[in-house]
């Protein structure tokens, strides 16, 4: 059953398995474990980055197609959500609407990239879509009626989202029953199930096709497969997961500007996340989703109890600074990936390959 479910995709490795296992429980439990804004709001950006990671993936790591227009299906999904929603109202018929709005927008906008740009060298369509993705980001900022421009938009969800709204009195094993208790929650069965499709699709013949194109595409072409089509394929099948997981984040957030979005950084994150997990890994993205997440959210506390414990060192105060957690981050990128080139997930089923030494 298990395998069905995981698409004959077994993590092939104990490690792996028990550490695919605690985020899951972890993040199932979050409520109940870990009380608390800070902590709800790290799980609930863990999940969305999970999706939008395992999203880019089928590019990068399954098809071999670098594009930096992730973050742009990523901002049309939340900008359907938060103007429909305010242009109609906090009502469930307003969120469809705009899901519906942009994952429309998101098919036309990456089948037209796809079809005009996937022709070309892999450097020549990173390019193009890094220019697509800048042109957007600037018509978002400009079109202040339709998206609040630099300000963003701020907006009402349906009132059993609605943080006010409660379902128990008092709590549940520690955890108040409210709306923002069943928004996590659908945000979390919601990121499940896609994962789950992402893995349907990268074990399927279809997806045993793009990871021939990755490998060899003049020899898939050879044998007679159109590789424009199925790149183009995976390239629409990606801004629409990319799409959903911006209508999640929206939905948690109850707000979109270009910056919560839209920016570059973001890309990076994104592209940071798949190398740390291993490309060609959903599995990948769960990892390194959960690792770069926390980092960037509890690395700078972690520092502060380290200051204060070197406090009147000069120079190792200085290097522990809080205010270097930046630097610090970027040295336990770099160390990741020296000694995971193949990221954390492809080490760990190379380790289940070669075995114990004799």
């Amino acid at each position: 059953m298990l395998n069905r479910l995981l698409s004959h995709d077994l993590p092939r490795n104990r490690v792996l398995a028990v550490v695919l296992l605690l985020i899951l429980l972890a993040l199932a439990l979050t409520p109940f474990l870990f009380p608390g804004t800070k902590a709800l709001n790290v799980a609930a950006k863990i999940i969305v980055f999970i999706v939008l990671a395992a999203s880019f993936d089928l590019l990068l790591g399954y098809t071999g197609i670098v594009s930096f227009a992730q973050t742009m299906f990523f901002g049309i999904g939340a900008y359907g959500v938060a103007i429909a929603s305010s242009v109609i109202g906090p009502t469930w018929g307003a969120i469809a609407l705009g899901i519906a709005v942009a994952l429309v927008l998101s098919l036309a906008l990456s089948l037209l990239i796809g079809l005009f740009s996937l022709r070309v060298k892999a450097i020549f369509f990173a390019m193009i879509t890094l220019a697509v993705a800048s042109a957007f980001l600037t018509l978002a900022s400009q079109l202040s009626d339709f998206t609040g421009g630099e300000d963003g938009l701020s907006f009402k969800v349906p009132e059993a989202l609605q943080p006010g709204t409660e379902y128990l009195n008092g709590t549940l094993l520690g955890a108040s029953v409210d709306g923002r208790f069943a928004t996590y929650y659908l945000l979390f069965f919601v990121a499940l199930a896609l994962v789950l499709m992402l893995l349907r699709v990268v074990n399927s013949p279809f997806g045993r096709v793009l990871q021939a194109i990755r490998e060899n595409d003049f020899r898939a072409e050879a044998i007679g497969y159109r590789t424009v089509v199925y790149r183009t394929i995976a390239s629409v099948l990606s801004a629409l997961f990319a799409t959903l997981a911006g209508v999640l984040l929206a939905l948690w957030l109850r707000y979109n500007g270009p910056d919560t979005t839209l920016s570059f950084e973001i890309m990076l994150d994104v592209l940071l996340i798949v190398v740390i997990g291993g490309m060609g890994t959903i599995y990948g993205a769960v990892i390194g989703g959960v690792l770069l997440v926390l980092a960037q959210n509890y690395l700078q506390d972690l520092m502060k109890l380290g200051a204060s414990t070197v406090e009147g060192i000069p120079v190792v105060a200085q290097l522990v600074s809080p205010d270097r957690w930046l630097l610090w981050l970027g040295i336990l990128f770099v160390l990741s990936v020296y000694y995971f080139p193949s990221g954390v997930v492809g080490r760990l089923r190379a380790m289940r390959r070669e075995g114990p030494a004799p």
